[in-house]
C-alpha cells in the first residue's frame, strides 16, 4: 500500500495550536489517534524516528499475543481487516511447564464455543496497519524526525518545545514514548522500575512436527523458554536468561542455537532451525506512580511496561488508550479537564496495578531456583490446574467469555 506523509512543515520558533498532541508514534500513540479519528479534534503525533520507520517498520522478532479484547479494539479501529490471514496465528491451547517435570498447567477452549485463547500477530504488522489507518485521518498531522526538549503545563493549556525550535500548544498532551519516557520525566511523574537483570531474546524457528496451535511457557532452571505457535510449522521463540548469558546466546553459531532450543524443548517438534535473526531486549518493568497531571496523560508503555511472561503488556496498552479515548469522545467540555483525566487514571490503574505487581511476583517465584522455591512452583501449578475457578478466571480474562456468561 502506498503512503503519503501527513506532516506539517513548521518554521522555526513558530507556534501551532492543537487539541491533542501525542508524543510517540508507536502502536499506543497511533492507536490512540485512530480511536479519535471521528472526533474532528485537531491532533498531532510527534515522533523522533523518520517517516520511513513508521511507514515500513522492520521485523523486530516480537510476536504479540493479542487477547480477544485487543482484537475487538483493532476491529473497531478497522485495522484488523488489514491483516492478511497468514499474519494472524491462533493460540488454541497454552501449557505451563515447571523445570524438568512433564506435568503442565493447561488452558484451552475445548469447553467453550471460542476458536482460540488469543492470536499472535507480529509487532511490525500491527505497526504497519495502524500507520496505514492513520493516513486516512484528515485531522491528524504526523511530525517525524523531531524530539521533545521541553514540556510546560498550565491550567488553560499545555505546550511543548521541539529540538528545532518549534513550539506547540494543546489542550492535552499525551505521552506514548516508551517505558523510559523522557516526557514523563519532564512533567515530574515518578515511576516504579524493576530491573529483572535478565534479557529477552526472540526469533522464529521452523520445525518438523506440527504444533497444533499450542503455546508453551517452560520455566526451566536458569532460563525460561516460550514456544508460541505461528502459521505452518513455525514458532515464535522467546528465551529469557540472565544478562550475563546474552552474548553467548546471541553469538552462538546457528547449529548450536538450534540444538540447544531443541534439547531444552525435549525434542517435541523434532528438528528445529532458525529462520530469522535473533533480537535481544533487556527486561525492565515500569509502572508510573500516576497516569495524569495537569493537561497531561500517559498511555502505553509510558504508563505501564510489563514483563512479557504473562503477555499482557501490549493488551494493557491498547485497552488504556481506548479508556482515555472513550473519556474524550464522551466529554461535553474541556478535553484536558482534570476530572476527565482522573477518571481515566482510576480505571487504568485499577486494571494495571494488580497485573503489574502480580506478574512481578510470578516472575520472582518462577526464576528462583532454590529448593524451597522449586517446591512452591510445583504446588502452585498443581493448585491452579486443579482449582477450576482460577483457570476459568484466567481464560475468561483472555477471551472475554465472561461477558456472555455472567461470571463477573
Amino acid at each position: 500500500m502506498s503512503w503519503r506523509p501527513i506532516m506539517k512543515q513548521f518554521e522555526k520558533t513558530s507556534s501551532t495550536d492543537y487539541d491533542i498532541v501525542i508524543i510517540g508514534g508507536g502502536p499506543a500513540g497511533l492507536s490512540f489517534a485512530c480511536s479519535l479519528r471521528h472526533t474532528g479534534l485537531r491532533i498531532a503525533i510527534i515522533e523522533k524516528q523518520p517517516i520511513e520507520a513508521l511507514a515500513n517498520p522492520l521485523f523486530d522478532g516480537r510476536d504479540i499475543a493479542l487477547a480477544h479484547g485487543s482484537m475487538r479494539i483493532l476491529k473497531q479501529l478497522s485495522t484488523w481487516s488489514s491483516l492478511a490471514d497468514d499474519e494472524i496465528s491462533p493460540i488454541k491451547e497454552a501449557r505451563v511447564i515447571n523445570g524438568t517435570s512433564p506435568y503442565s498447567l493447561t488452558f484451552d477452549t475445548s469447553r467453550d464455543d471460542i476458536p482460540a485463547l488469543g492470536f499472535l500477530v507480529s509487532n511490525h504488522d500491527i505497526r504497519r496497519t495502524l500507520f496505514e489507518k492513520a493516513q486516512e485521518i484528515s485531522n491528524l498531522e504526523i511530525v517525524t524526525g523531531k524530539s521533545v526538549v521541553a514540556v510546560n503545563t498550565a491550567d488553560r493549556h499545555a505546550s511543548l518545545g521541539l529540538d528545532d525550535g518549534t513550539n506547540l500548544k494543546a489542550a492535552l498532551l499525551v505521552a506514548a514514548d516508551s517505558r523510559f519516557s523522557e516526557t514523563r520525566r519532564m512533567v515530574g511523574i515518578p515511576a516504579s522500575m524493576h530491573d529483572f537483570g535478565r534479557v529477552c531474546i526472540v526469533c522464529r524457528m521452523e520445525h518438523e512436527k506440527p504444533h497444533g496451535g499450542i503455546a508453551y511457557e517452560c520455566f526451566h532452571y536458569g532460563r525460561t523458554l516460550a514456544i508460541l505457535p505461528l502459521n505452518g510449522n513455525q514458532s515464535s521463540i522467546v528465551v529469557t536468561a540472565p544478562m550475563s548469558d546474552q552474548d553467548q546466546i546471541m553469538n552462538a553459531v546457528e547449529a548450536e542455537f538450534n540444538e540447544d532450543i531443541q534439547a531444552r524443548f525435549k525434542g517435541r517438534y523434532g528438528r528445529m532451525s532458525l529462520c530469522t535473526d535473533r533480537f535481544a531486549y533487556p527486561l525492565v518493568g515500569v509502572h508510573a506512580r500516576k497516569f495524569c497531571a495537569t493537561r497531561f496523560a500517559l498511555i502505553g508503555d509510558a504508563a505501564v511496561g510489563m514483563h512479557p511472561v504473562t503477555a499482557h503488556g501490549f493488551n494493557l496498552g491498547l485497552s488504556g488508550q481506548d479508556l482515555l479515548a472513550t473519556e474524550i469522545i464522551n466529554a461535553t467540555g474541556d478535553i484536558g479537564d482534570e476530572r476527565l483525566l482522573r477518571r481515566y487514571e482510576w480505571q487504568h490503574m485499577l486494571a494495571t496495578k494488580p497485573m503489574y505487581h502480580g506478574t512481578n511476583q510470578i516472575v520472582q517465584m518462577f526464576t528462583d531456583d532454590r529448593i524451597a522455591a522449586r517446591i512452591m512452583r510445583r504446588l502452585t501449578l498443581r493448585m491452579a490446574n486443579n482449582f477450576s475457578p482460577i483457570k476459568r478466571i484466567i481464560r475468561n480474562k483472555l477471551t472475554e467469555s465472561h461477558q456472555s456468561r455472567g461470571l463477573f
